[in-house]
């Protein structure tokens, strides 16, 4: 059976499923460098022409649900046609959460379709593609979303029946933006507050400007406890409430941010493990999902927690997966099989339009990048293949650099017009990861935190975070193995079996799909894409902001 899944909405997606086989995953962001968070603009023609030989042969096409009150389209023909979706699922109820609506489009052509709630894609995406699917293992899933409440539901394998546990506290997801946008940098005026998706990520770098303050922590506590918590306004007012009682300390607005992460961590992990022991532990294995689990810090709280042995977070937990979850509801409706066969690269392949002035293009093998690499000490974008699900650069659409120098974090923050505070991630030999990090364990989506050890401070210090942290992806050779070989060459050249890590894109866009847009961008000597080096002949000079060049071959 072929199944076609659509995300309408933010973060505007289409998933392919051909039996159990994850076949293709495009977010909208990533073709033709649309902004991030793109909503879905395709309309049927060109739907088909992205499908291939595959637009004959789909079964079923299937929708992610949305809020009610939201108008939302598609374009068939030269017509934008309202779409009826199932709904969010904010307060999805014990009964009929996974339930199954149909509807037709009325257009130039008939259309029939199924929809799911919006919740029930969430779970169904991370539970498929976990490992505890691939094993026939029962699960919990907890799911926050910037439009819903944390709440735990239990998936059973065996009868596919997914039960409601309860919800977690009373605070939508998107109060970590919204609280943010009160204090600087992240400020707005109050009518300019909104629930912009890039300011948690940034809110999760800033925080390590500020330190744990005990005296704030009963400030949140009880506007918490005093704030009617099923207001949708509640983000607002509780944000309102703290920094007028704040007001009466001499607190600095980081250790305000930070503390207040700290406060909705604890209440994250206090009530989980609550709720999961009120249950009865019934399974030690639990899925994250929604936009909350794209942060590292509450996931790895999360997995310190005593009840739970392993800890799922797909790289796609955001609505980035939304299309891929309907599809996935869809498989499990028509098939009874809950387990997905994928592979996180299963987005655009890079497209080679290489026709440009003042650039030569050469073959080039991996161990000539990891000399380049190496001995220019200088970013290198490197688009090889099909690009990765998901908000993270996971070494397909990536911009690679040494680490062993300061100022390296400094020259990718510039070239990519980011924040300087922004820390770089380290992407690291899965072997050696123990070495340098701790846990340092498996993490090959970068969703959990990771301590840099103190004798390793100074040797990669462009990958060390302000707390000495850092956001590692770790890198098996059956992950990647082009990323693999490169690292273990460069390794073999260097001693470091790591190299810097960040995304390659336009600002405030998704990843470059082609090469032509890397070099219009123009902000890098080099890119490496499949199989050949592309180097600009007028050379942009680093010495400024580097320390360190070439260093002893071990």
């Amino acid at each position: 059976m072929v199944i076609c899944g659509i995300k309408l909405t933010h973060d505007g997606s289409i998933a392919l499923i051909d039996g159990n086989k994850l076949v293709l995953s495009y977010e909208i962001e990533k073709l033709n460098n649309n902004e991030r968070y793109s909503a879905f603009t395709l309309g049927l023609n060109e739907i088909y022409a992205l499908l291939g030989s595959y637009a004959n042969k789909i079964d079923m096409i299937v929708f992610d649900g949305w809020t009610p009150d939201q108008v939302v389209t598609i374009r068939l023909g030269d017509k934008d046609v309202p779409v009826k979706l199932a709904g969010y699922g904010s307060f999805a109820p014990r009964q009929n959460i996974m339930e199954r609506k149909t509807f037709s489009l009325e257009g130039p052509m008939k259309l029939d379709y199924a929809s799911y709630q919006h919740v029930a894609g969430h779970i169904s995406s991370a539970y498929c593609s976990s490992p505890f699917a691939a094993r026939g293992e029962d699960a919990y899933v907890l799911v926050w979303d910037g439009g819903m409440f944390p709440q735990l539901f239990y998936y059973n394998n065996k009868t596919n029946v997914v039960d409601s546990i309860g919800i977690l506290f009373f605070i939508v997801g998107n109060i970590y933006g919204i609280f943010s946008q009160h204090f600087p940098p992240f400020d707005k005026t109050a009518k300019d507050l909104n629930s912009e998706l890039s300011v948690p990520g940034k809110v999760m770098a800033y925080i390590a400007f500020g330190t744990l303050q005990e005296e704030l922590l009963p400030i949140f506590e009880a506007a918490y406890n005093n704030i009617d918590k099923k207001d949708m306004n509640f983000a607002l007012l509780f944000s309102k409430e703290v920094k007028e009682q704040a007001k009466k300390y001499n607190f600095s607005d980081q250790d305000i941010l930070h503390t207040f992460h700290v406060f909705i961590e604890n209440l994250l992990v206090e009530k989980l493990a609550e709720l999961v022991k009120e249950n009865g532990v019934k399974s030690s294995n639990i899925c994250l999902a929604g936009g909350c689990a794209l942060n590292i810090k509450w996931n790895s709280a999360v997995r310190d927690i005593a009840v739970f042995e392993e800890v799922w977070v797909p790289p796609f937990p955001n609505d980035s997966g939304s299309a891929l979850g309907a599809a996935c509801c869809e498989m499990i409706h028509a098939t009874g099989n809950n387990f997905l066969d994928w592979n996180v690269y299963a987005g655009p392949a890079v497209i080679d339009d290489f026709a440009h002035e003042g650039w030569r293009r050469s073959e080039a093998s991996i161990e000539d990048l990891a000399r380049l690499l190496y001995e220019e000490h200088e970013p290198v974008v490197f688009i090889n293949d099909r690009a990765e699900m998901g908000p993270r650069a996971l070494g397909n659409r990536s911009i690679l650099a040494p680490a062993n120098d300061p100022g390296m974090k400094k020259v990718l923050n510039k070239i990519k017009g980011r924040e300087d505070y922004r820390p770089v991630a380290p992407i690291c030999l899965e072997e050696d990861a123990p070495e340098i990090f701790e846990p340092g364990i498996r993490d090959p989506y970068m969703l959990f935190d990771h301590l840099v050890k103190e004798s390793w401070l100074d040797r990669v210090p462009a990958i060390c975070h302000l707390d000495k942290t850092a956001r590692l992806q770790t890198v098996g050779p059956n992950d990647n193995p082009t990323i693999y070989a490169l690292l273990t060459a460069y390794k073999q050249l260097s001693g470091l079996p790591l190299l810097c890590n960040t995304s390659a894109n336009h600002k405030g866009r998704g990843f470059f799909p082609n090469i032509s847009s890397v070099i219009e961008w123009g902000e890098v000597n080099y890119i490496w894409s499949e199989g050949y080096l592309y180097e600009k002949i007028n050379k942009i000079e680093f010495k400024e902001l580097l320390s360190r060049r070439r260093q002893p071959s071990v």
